[in-house]
This record gives C-alpha cells, structure tokens and sequence, in this order.
C-alpha cells in the first residue's frame, strides 16, 4: 500500500535582503505599551518584532518592482508611469478611467464627494471605517446588507461577504433608488474577517441593481484575495485562473476605489476608477484640489510603476496559494491551541473573537483593545483591534455595538516565514492560558474622527 503524501506548497520567491529586528524585554514592552496608552497604533515601530498591525502598504516588493521606481518619470504632467498604469488597470481590470490618488482613502473622498448628496443612503457587505466616515461627511448614512452569517465568528459559510438581497430590496423599498446612489462591495470584507463575497451573489447583485438603476462601486483593496476563494470554493471556477476570475469580477461594478497598498504590493498609492465619463470628470476635477494633477494624483511616478508591475504579480495563482496559505496555517495553529478565531479563516488575515477569548469583560471596557495590548506585551507581536473602538460613534453621540469583537492579525505579503508564525500562534496561546486574570481598559482619550488610530486608554483596578 502506497503512501498518501500531502501536497505541501512553498513561496514563490526566494530572498535577497533582510531587515534585522529589534528584540525587547517584557519590561521594555510594558513600559512602551503604558506610554502607547494600550493602543498598538501608538508604538514605536522600533519596539515591535512582528508588526501584524496591518497589511496595508508593509509588504515586500519584487526585485522587479523596485527596478521599475527606477524608470520613475517625475514629469509633473504627463509621466509615462501614469499611462503604463492605465493600460495596466484597463488590462487586469477591465474599467475605462483611472485617476490615481495617494492611498485609497483619498479614492473615496473623491467618490463620496462627486457621488453622494446629503440624505442619500448607501447600502453594503458591512461597514469600514474610513469608507463610512467619507459617506457620512458628505451627508450619506451607510446601512449594513450583508447576510447574517458574517455576524457569526462561528458559523462557516464559505461566502461570508455576500449581499442579503432582501435586505437590499428593503432598503431600496423604504429610501426609493434615486436616494442610493451606489451599493457599496467590497472583495473580501475586512471587518467580517477577510470573508469573499461569491460570482453567484455579485452577479444576482448586478442583476437587481441594473433593474433598479442603481450602480455598484466596488472597493478591490483586495480582489486577487476574494477571486483566490472562488476559485477553491465556488462550482465553475477551479479551472479558471486568478487573473480570468478577478476581471470577472470588475466587469460586474461600475466603478472602484483601490488600497494598492494590500493586493498589488506597493507601500503607496492607490485609484479611482469608473467607466462614466460623467463621474470621470467630476472626480478628474476634484482631484486637482485634493490629491494633484489627473497624471499623478498625488503619487510619485516610480509608485506608479511599482504598482503598475505589483498588479500583475498580485494576480499571479502561485502568489495567491502562497499568501493565503501562510494565513491557512497561522489560523489552524491557533485552532490547535483552542484560541477562538473567526471561521473560516480569511484572506489577510486571523481575527480572534475577543468576546470569547476575555468573556469576562463587557464590550464598554475594550476587550479586543485589552487583548492586542496583551499579546504584544507578552511577545512583542503587534495586532489591532477591530470591534467597539473601531466602530465609533454615531452621529447622536452613542457607540456603536458592532456583534463582532475582534483582534486582528494582519499578514504582510513576502515579509515573514511560517517559523514567525509559530512564534504568533505560541504567544496567543501563552495569553489565553492567563485569560481570567486579564483586566479590561478604560478610555482616556478620544479623537474625534477615527478613534483606533489615537485613542488612548488606562487599565483598569
């Protein structure tokens, strides 16, 4: 009898550079996290040893990419970068205009101001911050159609991104369509847990809107993620690659806001696309005022080229196995430890339930914040919180209380090796033995626009 030997896969690149890291004591990260006050956003880089606070522009670009800034046209107008961009974008993606912005935060404050009028409602697969914040200061108010079960770190449907059609049609219903002026999607949603919305729930999506006149804008920080999940999970689609399915995708929408700093690599950048010359023009006007002229938006011409070479390598299937697998495997480890985590594991990152990890603390005394302050005190690994200090606050003053109360664990492309893994999972676990003794924060500090950036906070007694 033969045996059956996994197939096991390995990273697609080998290394050429390293970045020595920094080594501290539990003392020297209790004294950081204190001056931090608790918020891992608040510490020195340079007291970190493994920096999982994000995934957003900490990633390890190609010996290609960096021999691309090399080519780096720096015309003020016109650069030859911006127009290699463009084929790039109208290639991979398939959308007709492009504007480059500096990051994809400034993507929707462009969007938000060319396309949302004060009382319009804009329906999504669950909320981000920076995305909800621009519609609501140009007078929107998002409303949450994402299906039940992304509220449900336990439950394991394998398309947790999905629109609740019916909770649309309500929605459209109640406002009447003129009043929606997109439906906002995003690939693989973030604060469900990196979760991909299906082809089959994009394409009776599109069905709806197009019947009801409405668009559909699609925030693609991290398409080659959700297309990857298709691929593997969805019927019709395990033959197709990773590039053939994330075209699929955008033919789907109308337009996009685009973090290159996630799925095509770059440490910079980011765009607005569309495929109306109305909203085009509105949003080539706006972009002088707020980012720079409609060739640069705000980017140097070498970013432009990196990110430009970082699309192609994004869509490349190899990448796609290996990136999601290094989060596969940090995620089953933590399951071996018993560490409550969001199922099934996502794309770009392990979310850990908070609620059940410390279920002695009450969501009013942080326990996604306390548990990101203790993991990092105990081994120097950064994570963030995503839950009630993410949240925010409503326009009434009151906290939001979102279901999910999580840590999150955000993977860096190329940067770390299956042993810093370990090194996570080991630490998590060494936290969550002590869990019961473990004491919750209280706010000591609050900004008033997106609090888990400088928000500080005490222990409490």
């Amino acid at each position: 009898m033969k045996t059956q030997i996994k197939k096991s896969w390995a990273e697609p690149y080998k290394m050429k550079m390293v970045e020595l890291l920094k080594m501290t004591t539990r003392t020297q990260r209790l004294k950081a996290i204190k001056d931090a006050g608790y918020n891992t956003f608040l510490l020195k880089s340079a007291d970190v040893y493994i920096d999982l606070l994000t995934d957003s522009g900490t990633s390890a670009m190609s010996d290609r990419q960096w021999a691309g800034m090399m080519v780096g046209d720096e015309a003020y107008a016109g650069s030859s970068n911006f127009f290699h961009l463009e084929e790039t974008i109208r290639k991979y993606y398939g959308y007709k205009y492009i504007i480059p912005t500096h990051q994809g935060r400034g993507a929707e404050n462009i969007l938000s101001k060319v396309l949302i009028k004060k009382g319009n409602v804009i329906p999504g697969n669950m909320y981000f911050t920076t995305t909800r914040l621009h519609q609501e200061l140009a007078g929107g108010t998002f409303t949450d159609i994402i299906i039940d079960e992304a509220h449900d770190p336990l439950n394991s449907h394998p398309f947790k991104g999905n629109v609740d059609l019916d909770k649309l049609d309500k929605v459209v219903k109640k406002y009447g369509a003129k009043r929606i002026p997109y439906v906002s999607i995003a690939t693989n949603v973030n604060m469900a847990g990196g979760q991909p919305i299906s082809m089959k729930n994009l394409k009776e999506l599109r069905a709806y809107a197009k019947k009801n006149g409405i668009r559909i804008i699609h925030d693609m920080t991290r398409v080659a993620e959700n297309a990857y999940f298709i691929q593997q999970r969805e019927k019709g689609y395990k033959d197709k690659s990773i590039a053939q399915i994330v075209k699929e995708i955008c033919s789907q929408t109308d337009g996009a806001t685009m973090s290159a700093k996630k799925d095509a690599l770059v440490n910079i950048g980011g765009f607005l696309a569309t495929n109306e010359w109305d909203v085009y023009e509105d949003a080539r006007n706006l972009v002088v005022v707020y980012e720079g002229l409609h060739t640069y938006g705000g980017l140097a011409g070498r970013d432009m080229e990196a990110m430009s070479i970082g699309i192609v390598e994004s869509l490349d299937d190899f990448h796609q196995q290996a990136r999601v697998g290094q989060v596969e495997y940090l995620g089953n480890k933590m399951l071996d430890y018993g560490i409550p985590i969001v199922k099934p594991i996502g794309g770009h990152g392990i979310f850990v339930d908070a609620k059940a990890f410390l279920p002695h603390l009450t969501q009013d005394q942080y326990p996604a914040q306390t548990l990101a302050a203790e993991i990092y005190i105990d081994s120097g690994v950064r994570t963030m919180e995503r839950g009630i200090v993410s949240a925010g606050r409503k326009a009434n003053g009151e906290n939001y209380y979102p279901k999910l109360e999580l840590v999150r664990f955000t993977i860096p492309r190329r940067v770390y090796t299956q042993a810093h893994m370990d090194v996570i999972a080991e630490s998590t676990y060494n936290v969550f033995k002590k869990r019961h003794k473990i004491k919750g924060l209280k706010m000591a500090y609050e900004p008033k626009y997106l609090r888990f950036f400088q928000a500080r906070f005490d222990k409490l007694g």
